[in-house]
């Protein structure tokens, strides 16, 4: 990184390694064909400690280095401290001064969860795996763009702290996680997943419900409920009753 004033030096490491994370991340969503063919693709990350983000957009198709991103950093304020533009990303930025321990979101297309989104239908979490370690059990849908992206992102959150992302009606997907770039690559990977499986599915009669003892064979994995909670299957937690001490 050249020309960094105004970017401390542990600033400048995390954004090299953040880069490098974004590199791999790439890669790997471009090579498992995750992301649709035209690369619609970017993250936005929480530099530690500092109000500043660094927004690292995937080149793609004509590059001659497709996966390697451009870099920018901006403060909250929206003031570019590094890189020639900030990447679409930093529409995001309410978010992130919203919520101290956001940290990474980024905007994709995929082609099935991009689907749903030309269908404007929201994503029911039918897929195991999306619901191992959370309880939200669908994606909304991002209709009304007279209402900023980033203003039903943050009432979503509202509604529900541990939903992951949201379905951009006529688009693809926007994804976030509270841990970082690996977590959220991990995110947009299953996500995308449980779309498809669940379009192929349509031609078997559709995705069904959770089986009897789903979630609480997923939760208790997950370790969201104790192991010895019980969990109705329409997500009804039931926690283990204290013991009653013996009257003296």
């Amino acid at each position: 990184m050249s020309d960094t004033s105004g970017l401390s030096r542990d600033a400048i490491a995390f954004i090299t390694q953040a880069a490098d994370d974004a590199r791999r991340a790439f890669r790997l969503l471009r090579e498992t064909r995750t992301i649709s063919a035209s690369g619609t693709l970017g993250f936005a990350v929480r530099v530690p400690e500092e109000d500043k983000i660094a927004t690292l957009s995937y080149a793609g198709l004509w590059e001659d280095d497709p996966d390697k991103p451009r870099v920018s950093v901006i403060d909250f304020d929206g003031n570019r401290l590094w890189g020639e533009q900030a990447g679409g990303e930093a529409r995001y930025l309410k978010i992130f001064r919203k919520y101290p321990d956001f940290k990474a979101i980024s905007h994709v297309h995929t082609p099935h969860l991009g689907a749903y989104s030309q269908a404007h239908q929201e994503l029911p979490l039918l897929y195991v795996p999306n619901r191992r370690f959370r309880f939200t059990a669908k994606l909304p849908v991002y209709i009304n763009r007279r209402q900023l992206e980033a203003d039903f992102i943050l009432d979503s959150i509202e509604q529900d702290r541990e939903v992951p992302g949201i379905v951009e009606a006529n688009g693809g997907a926007t994804i976030w996680s509270w841990k970082g770039i690996r977590d959220l690559t991990n995110t947009i990977v299953l996500l995308e997943e449980g779309a498809q499986f669940q379009i192929l599915g349509q031609a078997l009669g559709g995705s069904q419900p959770f089986g009897p003892g789903v979630l609480e064979q997923q939760w208790k994995m997950g370790k969201l409920v104790p192991p010895d909670a019980r969990v109705d299957d329409d997500g009804t937690i039931h926690l283990p009753q204290p013991a009653v001490e013996a009257a003296e």
